[in-house]
């Protein structure tokens, strides 16, 4: 789920990209993601609270949903301190996972293995977390990250992929091969990109490229 610092980001893609359809997976890791052809129609995602609000349904009807998840969240939170770091952050308000503030921690790889893998000490809080996160806007999401994508580019990070957008679910981009990664995480070119585009993903998409 998260291993070692942002490395976490390339493991959710790939389990993203394994639970869709062959043609999707081919669609997401194919080298031709780098491009901007194609998404001339798509505008960059603005990096605005607004926008950010609208897309995880922290305004208008979803704030049941949203406490409810949060909730969720804190019970991963609490199980993760008694497991395996005890400053383990609290979510975001939002609910999502603050992982600037988990990557900052320096925790034992081989606990967290086993409190997060299937049947861990603290899989199914992340589980029934993950189930109750309110919905995303898969347009608004794809147009977030694609903005991202392009300034990861901007900022050195060439290989960096496109999202895609496929039968109406946001495929994140980033490695072009996830398997046998050809981007480096711990770069200082690659640490500089990810501080200098932040902004451009939206709440929760953090952890996706």
């Amino acid at each position: 789920m998260m291993p070692k610092r942002r490395s976490r980001s390339r493991t959710a893609r790939l389990a993203l990209l394994i639970a869709l359809p062959a043609v999707a997976l081919t669609t997401a890791c194919g080298g031709a993601g780098s491009s901007d052809e194609g998404v001339a129609s798509v505008r960059d995602a603005p990096s605005t609270s607004q926008s950010k609000d609208d897309a995880d349904g922290s305004k208008g009807g979803g704030a049941q949903g949203k406490s409810a998840f949060y909730d969720a969240q804190m019970k991963f939170v609490q199980c993760m301190r008694r497991e395996v770091d005890k400053n383990y952050p609290d979510p975001k308000v939002s609910g999502h996972i603050d992982w600037e503030k988990v990557d900052e921690l320096s925790m034992d790889e081989a606990k967290r293995a086993r409190a997060l893998n299937k049947g861990g000490t603290c899989a199914e809080e992340s589980k029934n977390a993950e189930k109750l996160e309110p919905p995303r806007d898969q347009q608004k999401s794809y147009e977030s990250m694609l903005a991202h994508a392009k300034c990861m580019r901007a900022n050195g990070v060439s290989k960096f992929t496109n999202p895609k957008l496929q039968d109406g679910n946001a495929i994140p981009g980033g490695d072009p091969n996830p398997v046998s990664p050809e981007i480096s995480l711990d770069s200082p070119a690659y640490k500089q990109a990810r501080h200098a585009c932040k902004d451009k993903l939206l709440d929760g998409l953090d952890g996706m490229q």
